[in-house]
Parts: C-alpha cells; structure tokens; sequence
C-alpha cells in the first residue's frame, strides 16, 4: 500500500513539474535566438516576407532571427532539417506552397507536411500571373481560350519546370477552359521568362513581382492574375476567375514548427505575426514587394493546407503528372 502510494505522489510530482515547465516555457520564450529556416535563396520571395518579419519579432521579444536559407533538393532538405529538429520554438520553418504541398504530392519525401510540422500562420500570398509575348494575338483570357481553341496543340506554355506552381497554372488553365497546347519545361523561371519576351513560347505563368516591371514596359503582355480576385499590386489586371470560375493559382507562404511544439508557443508566434500582417506599414511593405500581406490562425493554416492538397491533387493526377527524384 505505502508503495503504490509513492508511486502515485511520483507520478502526480512529475506531471506537475511538466505542466510548470510548459508554462514556464510558454511565458518566458523566447529566451535565445530562434532560427528559421527558408527554403530558398536569399532574395526569393519568401526569403525577402520573412526578412521583413525578423525585425518585428526582435522587437518585440529581445531576440535576435537568425535566418538560414536552405534551397537544395526542391526544399526538401529544409524541410527534412525542421521535421526531425527539436520542438522547442526554437527551429522554424518559413515554407511554401510547393513544399508543403506540391512536392509531398509529386513525389515521395522524407517527410509528411501533416504529420511532421505544426501550422502556425500563413504570411503572404503571391498569386501567379497569366502573360504572353506582345505579339501573340490575344489580349486577354477570353481571347487567349478562343486561340487556342482555333490552334489546338499549336500554343505553348512555358514554366520553369515538371511540377512547379506555374506548371501546374498551365495545367488547370487547361482543365477549366477546356483547350489543348504544350506544355514546355525550363530549368528555372527565368529562362521561361525570357523565352516568352523572345516569342519563342507564347506564355507562361510566374510571380507577380518577377514579371510586372516586364509588363509595364511592354515587353510582356498580362493576361490575368490567378488569385480569386483582382490583385492590389497588379488592380488593373482581371482575375482569371472573372473567366474561368474556380480557377486559382497562387503562391503562398506560412510559418510552421516540428510536431510536438507546445501550443502556447504556437500561439504566441501566431499572435505576434497576426499583429505585424495587421499593421499598415507593414502590410504596405509587403505590398511594395508584390507579395499581399494575410495571417491565419493555426487551425485555419492547416485546413488551408488540406484544402490545398486535395485541390491540387486532382489536378496532378488528371494530369498524369509524375516526377522521380
């Protein structure tokens, strides 16, 4: 009886020391520097939403970013490196739509988005833009449809690559409107890009901000935008939807921690980038950047992400779409 007495008061000390230590945790942290890793180069998109972000949290919290930009293997590598690292709040991930979502979906990953990272808010939304060579006779979606409706499998779509956002753009443009052209991939954006200003394919889908200056000096022609609505950065441009209802095609960027991190972590990082997305100047930062400021809570970001995976998933396999890596 005396022993399984001890061993109920051991028991009960230990869960209370757990719970103290949590609390602990959750009202003293941060209490060093926390990192957060980015799979990208440094100047990508994401790279320059969460170098914006760092000095707010410093501010806030006394500590300092330490940013470590991780681009090898698609993002797979970084996100390997957060999925098996401590949940402690102090290795964060600063991710995309194509890692969490697109590549688990193409091919197979040492690591599960659902099961091995914590939602903890979205960051900003970079909806892709529709555009094509000057010369090409359409000036905007509708007409686009139209031609390639009269030229079947004559058009090319250029991307900067097999299983890539912009990829995937041609791919559901060519679901929702019901029209036939090429796919043709490049080892990157930018020379996709430059073969559209050339003439030599007839148009693409890419990021707002890396093809708006193009468009403005008419070098390029913008067609649409793919986010649900007219973008702020490009409000003279249509929606794609405004043709093709249901059609969207963005990119997006949220913050996520390793599975197990305690809530009140989660929320206090939430908390902090809901205030900072919410601010004018900042959001208007984000703006001048050509990304379009959003947070979320945690339990939105992960419904935003099945959400996602099953809408994409469709396309992908409709598409017969594979990649081997």
């Amino acid at each position: 009886m005396k022993k399984s007495v001890l061993i109920a008061a051991v028991v009960a000390s230990l869960q209370i020391h757990a719970v103290c230590a949590q609390s602990t945790t959750s009202s003293t942290y941060p209490i060093r520097p926390i990192r957060v890793i980015v799979p990208g180069t440094a100047g990508s998109s994401n790279d320059f939403t969460v170098r914006a972000m760092a000095p707010r949290f410093t501010e806030a919290w006394g500590q300092q970013i330490v940013i470590d930009n991780r681009s090898g293997a698609g993002g797979v590598i970084a996100h390997e490196i957060v999925a098996k690292a401590a949940p402690d709040g102090y290795t964060l991930i600063f991710s995309t739509s194509a890692g969490l979502i697109l590549n688990p979906l193409l091919s197979k990953t040492p690591y599960d988005p659902f099961r091995d990272l914590a939602p903890v808010s979205l960051g900003s939304i970079n909806p892709q833009m529709l555009f094509s060579h000057p010369g090409v006779p359409a000036k905007n979606v509708p007409e686009l449809i139209a031609l390639a409706k009269a030229k079947p499998g004559q058009l090319n779509c250029a991307s900067a690559g097999t299983g890539t956002p912009n990829h995937l753009g041609c791919e559901l443009l060519k679901a929702l409107g019901g029209i036939n052209f090429v796919h043709v991939p490049y080892k990157g954006s930018g020379p996709g890009v430059t073969d559209v200003a050339g003439g030599q394919a007839q148009f693409m889908f890419n990021s707002i901000p890396a093809v708006l200056p193009l468009t403005r000096t008419g070098k390029l022609r913008a067609l649409g935008v793919g986010g649900p609505k007219r973008s702020p950065v490009a409000p003279d441009v249509p929606a794609i939807a405004e043709t093709l209802p249901g059609f969207v095609c963005i990119n997006w960027y949220a913050m996520l921690a390793p599975t197990g991190t305690p809530a009140p972590i989660i929320n206090k990082i939430n908390a902090e980038m809901v205030k900072m997305i919410a601010d004018p100047p900042f959001a208007q930062k984000l703006l001048d950047m050509g990304s379009e400021p959003q947070s979320s809570t945690p339990a939105g970001l992960a419904a935003h992400m099945r959400a996602e995976s099953d809408r994409w998933g469709k396309v992908i396999k409709s598409a017969g779409i594979k990649i081997d890596r």
